[in-house]
């Protein structure tokens, strides 16, 4: 089992900025990790995602606002999101996948809410 700890959700203005931080308790240099999102009556979208090499993808919507990041030694993912927009808030959830070990996990769910 794994588990995945989120931090750093909170309310913000409209083009402020957080960071949210997610500590995996094991398997996360080898796993590639993702952030999601979701709001209420809709289905969880993929945020952004970074492979064990460091590969990072995003979900046009935050291309160029949103960064993933990750430190293998402190087995933790990070989204630095910048000039917020209101259609950012929602709950954004930690991910983890690991294909050989067919592990998948997911975190708690911090909330992230931009007032306009």
């Amino acid at each position: 089992q794994v588990q995945l700890v989120e931090s750093g959700g909170g309310l913000v203005q409209a083009g402020g900025s957080l960071r949210l931080s997610c500590a995996a308790s094991r398997f996360f240099s080898t796993s590639t990790m993702a952030w999601y999102r979701q709001t209420p009556g809709k289905q969880r979208e993929l945020v952004a995602s970074i492979t064990s090499g460091g590969s990072p993808e995003y979900v046009d919507s935050v291309k160029g606002r949103f960064t993933i990041s990750r430190d293998n030694a402190k087995q933790t993912v990070y989204l630095q999101m910048n000039s917020l927009k209101s259609e950012d808030t929602a709950v954004y959830y930690c991910h983890l996948e690991h294909r050989s070990l067919l592990l998948n996990a997911w975190g708690q769910g911090t909330q992230v809410t931009v007032s306009s």
